[in-house]
């Protein structure tokens, strides 16, 4: 094997994917600890201390505890590779999670074990399923009182629909929470205190088979528990099979507590031999294999103003096969040139590293002219790819918006623009309107004050909101369809788009089909043509 395909093969690209609160950043920092790549955790919510999580760089985020961006941290650990795609946590952010789930080649899903499966945990899940890309579990917070084991693993098949196959065992839980036991070597691994923040911590490894040291190490009742849940436990899991877990269809679990740094070496270690190294990508109909020579890459995600300093847009890019050479000229697919990509970049939060060479798996930043979108492919010139789009999620919640300011109006325009291309937002005029009013939609509506806290403290621009009734949009079909002369009902919208498409908006679901029927040869979609 060359050392090209060796620097692919120790890749492993993954998103983290949990319900606010699941303790996700806690997780993303100690993977981060393990690696070396930092010397101390911070504090995720900024409250305790002046640090704030690694991987929350906007101040809205620090101030809120919430990610609301999604962050790519890369390091390396024990060989390999790691790039991991840490997402926002709230449900108003599930259209941000959906893209860095297409750069993702599996996901790692954290349930707190007092909660269990939650709502967003769910909505996450189904895109993973949808995808068919293999799902690690990490049951967190064993540190604070937890729900039953074996309810939690049922929950979890039954409310996901996937199999679940414990790879370990947690002994205890809250105050009583002792350590894991491990199937595979079938011993008990128990856990002194580690200081916050930091990977020190002493393991102690004892044989199942020594009973009486396995009785003084965790209490005789501790133990009885855990002989009666590991021979409930071998009659009732499922068998590891690893083609299962790389199909989508089968989840191993391991539980543990990221605060306190238990278990989370051992899933860490478990979780890099499991999962796959970097996937074939569909391009027209072909697959595209990682190990091909050429160099080809798709846009999931685009940033502005990551650096306060500079005015900059940087695109995010999943390297899908071959090398990345920065001094390479490349061609934009959908903008027709050949270029070269301008100040490639890894980003780890807010610090920057320039790259000159990149490989599938990774993900890198580049500057953005404003040529870029989301779902663009770029690709060696004599390359005929084109990657399949990512889909546009259609908006539920509508608002006008106005500038305070009415001498701003041009940097108004030009900033909501801006953030409207970074895909959190999606703008619309009213037709025919001589004030060219503005209409955003969002899929939740903690994207409005987002929008309100990145116009001010960005481009020192104030607005006012108006929310609007809308909950449904159709995108018209047909170019040739003469939007002015449609009839509709009294709760519909008539407005265009940010590349001038025609789209219907609508108080009511009933008033959609009612428009449909009023009007021969009209064509609605839910979502929009890329």
């Amino acid at each position: 094997m060359g050392s090209f395909d060796k620097e692919i093969q120790r890749r492993r690209t993954f998103a983290i994917i949990s319900h606010p609160d699941a303790g996700k950043t806690t997780l993303t920092e100690k993977f981060l600890l393990y690696g070396g790549a930092i010397n101390l955790a911070g504090s995720v919510k900024g409250k305790a201390t002046a640090r704030h999580a690694v991987s929350d760089w906007m101040e809205i985020e620090k101030e809120r505890g919430i990610s609301v961006t999604s962050s790519v941290l890369q390091f390396e650990y024990e060989g390999y590779c790691i790039n991991i795609l840490d997402t926002p946590g709230h449900q108003d952010f599930s259209e941000d999670t959906y893209r860095t789930l297409m750069a993702a080649d599996s996901a790692v899903m954290v349930i707190d074990a007092s909660k269990g499966v939650e709502a967003q945990t769910r909505k996450l899940f189904k895109v993973c399923a949808m995808r068919g890309i293999p799902i690690f579990t990490f049951i967190n917070k064993l540190d604070r009182d937890a729900n039953d084991t074996f309810d939690l693993l049922d929950e979890v098949e039954k409310e996901l629909g996937i199999a679940t196959c414990p790879i370990n065992w947690p002994i205890g839980s809250g105050k009583g929470f002792k350590g894991v036991y491990d199937r595979k070597s079938e011993s008990i691994v128990t856990y002194s205190d580690t200081l916050k923040g930091t990977k020190e911590g002493k393991t102690n490894v004892i044989p199942i088979s020594d009973e009486e040291l396995v009785a003084k190490e965790i209490g005789e009742e501790a133990k009885e528990k855990l002989f009666e849940e590991l021979e409930l436990l071998d009659g009732a899991g499922s068998e590891f099979d690893l083609d299962a877990v790389r199909a989508g269809k089968l989840t191993p679990v391991f539980f543990g507590s990221a605060l306190t740094n238990f278990g989370v070496e051992i899933f860490l270690e478990n979780f890099l031999k499991m999962a796959t190294t970097p996937i074939a990508r569909k391009s027209q109909g072909d697959m595209i294999e990682p190990t091909s020579d050429e160099f080809s890459a798709f846009v999931f995600k685009i940033q502005a103003n990551m650096n306060k300093a500079h005015r900059d847009r940087i695109a995010f890019m999943r390297i899908c096969s071959g090398k990345f050479d920065a001094d390479a000229e490349v061609k934009h697919v959908q903008g027709g040139k050949t270029m070269r990509l301008s100040q490639p970049q890894q980003i780890m939060a807010d610090e920057r590293k320039i790259l000159s060479e990149a490989y599938a798996g990774d993900i890198i930043g580049v500057f953005d002219p404003g040529i870029f979108s989301i779902g663009d492919t770029v690709c060696a010139p004599k390359m005929n790819i084109c990657y399949e789009g990512i889909p546009t999620f259609a908006p539920e919640h509508f608002a006008r918006v106005r500038q305070v300011d009415t001498m701003k109006r041009k940097p108004f325009v030009m900033c909501i623009s801006q953030i409207a291309q970074d895909g959190a937002i999606q703008i619309f005029k009213e037709l025919n309107s001589g004030l060219e009013e503005i209409i955003v939609g969002v899929v939740g509506v903690l994207q409005f004050d987002v929008l309100r806290y990145r116009l001010e403290n960005e481009y020192n621009v104030e607005i006012r909101l108006d929310p609007l009734p809308y909950e449904h949009i159709r995108w018209i079909e047909h170019s040739n369809t003469e939007i002015s002369k449609l009839t509709g009902t009294s709760d519909m919208k008539k407005v265009t788009d940010l590349k001038d498409r025609p789209l219907l908006l609508f108080v009511n679901a009933w008033s959609i089909q009612m428009t449909l029927d009023r009007n021969e040869g009209l064509v609605l979609s839910e979502f929009a043509r890329n």
